[in-house]
């Protein structure tokens, strides 16, 4: 596992949220694999800092459904099943059904006074969409889950509602959790992951929620085909 980095002095709430995001890494880039054990022990040698920070970053970790702890033996990384992952994705869409009812009854859609319109923040999305959009093409998984959370988190965050956007990017953290020990089995990924971040930012660009709706409901489709053929041991179809 990596160390942790920064310079300087840290607060020990820092240091716990460093913790907690290097692990979260570490599972995403499936290095910690699902089932696999560790003690608080262990992970506070690797980065070579106290036990209170790594049982605090642990314990948060758990509490969004990305470990299990045990009180004996420390705690796993989270085995999500096929249902797991189909329960999400009805769970997210519910959300960003929210987000584009929210666009289709307030075509300005203002966010805070103090924040520039819909239309102009919604640039900087498609910005990090475009970088999203790469990184599938070209197959670089590592790079997608980066821009494509961040991408989610700043389009949901035009909404106006940051318990909504809290929700969905955990949500989509638990999303990639689960299909990224999959999708890190087959030898070439270009071609198999969702790439359209941008044609749906087009479509919220165009007030068109019906488009909006329509490519994401493919993209649900496209996902959940492709992790069901690799849970079933093919080799699976469809962008992730």
């Amino acid at each position: 596992m990596p160390g942790i980095s920064g310079g300087g002095a840290v607060t020990r709430s820092t240091l716990r949220q460093q913790i907690a995001d290097a692990l979260r890494d570490e599972v995403l880039a499936g290095r910690l694999q699902p089932g696999q054990e560790f003690t608080v022990k262990e992970i506070a040698d690797q980065y070579g800092v106290s036990a209170t920070p790594v049982r605090e970053a642990l314990v948060d970790l758990s509490a969004q459904g990305l470990l299990d702890a045990d009180q004996h033996r420390g705690f796993r990384v989270h085995e999500y099943s096929v249902d797991d992952f189909r329960g999400m994705i009805e769970a997210r869409t519910l959300v960003t059904d929210g987000m584009f009812r929210a666009l289709a009854d307030d075509p300005v859609l203002r966010l805070r006074p103090d924040e520039p319109p819909f239309a102009t923040a919604l640039a900087g999305v498609r910005r990090r969409g475009e970088e999203a959009q790469r990184a599938a093409l070209a197959g670089d998984l590592t790079v997608l889950i980066g821009y494509d959370l961040r991408f989610w988190r700043e389009l949901g965050s035009l909404f106006g509602n940051p318990y909504l956007t809290d929700f969905l990017h955990r949500l989509r953290v638990r999303t990639w959790v689960c299909v990224v020990q999959h999708l890190r089995r087959l030898p070439d990924l270009r071609g198999r992951l969702w790439a359209e971040h941008t044609d749906l930012v087009d479509a919220l660009s165009r007030r068109d929620t019906d488009s909006a709706r329509a490519i994401v409901e493919s993209y649900n489709a496209h996902a959940l085909a492709l992790i069901q053929g690799l849970t079933d041991g093919g080799m699976g179809k469809g962008p992730a």
